[in-house]
């Protein structure tokens, strides 16, 4: 028996959802060039989340956040200071956020993200810090000393904000750390790493303090600096296939241009889109085995596909955002 499935193209229009993955893509900067408030704007809006910035138009200098597209990851020094050591945002992309922090900094969650709770974010080393921690400079101790034996740090600290008040509880995570007994363990981050945020619950704004080992009179003599990326993104290992997910499979994922549905059943089957919160954006029904969805004119963000057979309903997660999905035909 010969079934035709007709072609069917279905427009998802960019959403304003709780938890909008922030990944500064729209700021459209070529490479090498970089936001750092010199416009008096007062900070940058991405998503759900106002990132502050300070900017003295007489000393030309900034605190807060700045939005990079910078590549250099060769050049030590303070002119280098707009650079994330991964050489571009995460998984390739082009944008990213990096900070000058002096004490406390932080993000503000907006719209209807305000107040809920953020899976997590991308966080690596400025080009700027981590070559003063792996080589020293004229301010800063190479970590580990002359023997390599320093016990040294570079710590981010991470609380929340909720109605006014701070959290007791807090997210740490070393941006280098040489405290091991064993030399050949210690570490300065050059990647991006995902940290977990999810713990610290309810959130209107996040702030971020940095300590570090190499302190003097004046302070911290480690450069004060940090990059972030995909800010609500989740855990990439719970992207993954499980026992209670057979019913169909993800090829690949993540996905960049495209993702093939493979239904590992018979029958109709009902595909459903959802964002993080649950909500039902599409639901389309299909008999066929296989379905490809195009994923080329999309931003990145974290959607759910979810199936519903005679079976049982299976569910998985698909980085999304601003989706375009084509059913393309298949003869069986």
């Amino acid at each position: 028996m010969m079934i035709k499935i007709v072609f069917i193209t279905v427009f998802l229009i960019q959403m304003a959802h709780a938890q909008s993955v922030a990944n500064f893509e729209a700021y459209n900067l070529s490479e090498g060039e970089y936001i750092n408030g010199a416009d008096g704007s007062g900070g940058f809006r991405n998503g759900d989340i106002f990132l502050p910035n300070e900017y003295n138009s007489d000393f030309m200098a900034w605190s807060g956040w700045a939005i990079s597209a910078v590549t250099d990851v060769t050049t030590p020094g303070f002119t280098n200071q707009y650079s994330a050591i991964p050489g571009g945002g995460y998984n390739g992309s082009g944008h990213y956020a990096v900070t000058y922090a002096f004490g406390n900094n932080n993000i503000k969650l907006t719209g209807e993200a305000a107040g809920k709770t953020i899976p997590g974010m991308y966080v690596t080393n400025n080009t700027y810090s981590y070559y003063s921690m792996k080589d020293g400079d004229a301010f800063s101790k190479k970590f580990g000393g002359i023997t390599g034996n320093d016990a040294d740090y570079f710590l981010l600290t991470i609380k929340a904000y909720h109605n006014g008040l701070i959290s007791n509880d807090s997210i740490d995570f070393y941006l280098a750390d040489y405290r091991f007994l064993d030399n050949t363990k210690d570490y300065i981050v050059d990647t991006w790493e995902w940290v977990d945020i999810s713990e610290l619950g309810s959130v209107d704004s996040l702030t971020f303090r940095l300590s570090s080992s190499d302190t003097g009179i004046f302070g911290m003599n480690t450069p004060a600096y940090f990059c972030i990326d995909n800010v609500f993104d989740s855990n990439p290992s719970s992207i993954e296939e499980n026992v209670l997910s057979t019913e169909f499979v993800l090829k690949p994922n993540p996905a960049n241009e495209y993702v093939n549905v493979h239904f590992n059943s018979d029958g109709m089957h009902q595909l459903e889109l959802l964002d993080l919160t649950g909500n039902i954006l599409r639901s389309i029904n299909s008999f066929a085995e296989k379905v490809q969805l195009d994923l080329q004119s999309l931003h990145s963000g974290m959607y759910i596909i979810r199936t519903a057979s005679k079976e049982r309903t299976s569910s998985k997660y698909l980085p999304k955002y601003k989706v375009q999905i084509t059913f393309h035909s298949f003869n069986f």
